[in-house]
Formats: structure tokens, C-alpha cells, sequence
């Protein structure tokens, strides 16, 4: 995993519950599209689906690219 900048005085970076649509687990940063943000932990657990490659992850952002795109950062797999 690569090491996440957090800026302490953001108001719209956080770190936040989420399903990963991720087909393997090396990357480190995700398109908002491939991320479904959660109410708790419990709630990802619950939503794991290994068929639709779901898995519940703690994530950081929406950061912007240098490309336009929204991107979530992973911080750690539940």
C-alpha cells in the first residue's frame, strides 16, 4: 500500500467505510466509480460479495487527479 498525505483541515477528505469493486487487492487508490461508501463497518462486512468482486474496505477521499477523475485512496481491507 502506498502511504496516503491527510490533510487534517479538510472538511471534504475523510476517512470513510466503503465497498471496493476491486479484482485483486494490490492497488492503492480506486475511481469513485468502483467505490460505494457505507454507514460502518458492520455495513461493509455485510456487503462483501466475492462473485461481484464487493470488498469491504476503509478509504480516504475523494481526492481529485491530475487526470479530472475522483479517486479514493485505500487504507486498510476489513
Amino acid at each position: 500500500m502506498q502511504s496516503i498525505i491527510v490533510d487534517p483541515a479538510s472538511k471534504s477528505l475523510t476517512e470513510r467505510f466503503a465497498l471496493v469493486k476491486a479484482a485483486n487487492r494490490r492497488r492503492g487508490r480506486f475511481p469513485e466509480g468502483c467505490v460505494t461508501i457505507v454507514e460502518s463497518a458492520d455495513a461493509a462486512r455485510a456487503g462483501r460479495d466475492e462473485q461481484r468482486k464487493l470488498q469491504p474496505a476503509v478509504v480516504y477521499g475523494p481526492s481529485s487527479s491530475s487526470e479530472g477523475q475522483r479517486l479514493y485512496y485505500l487504507v486498510k481491507w476489513l
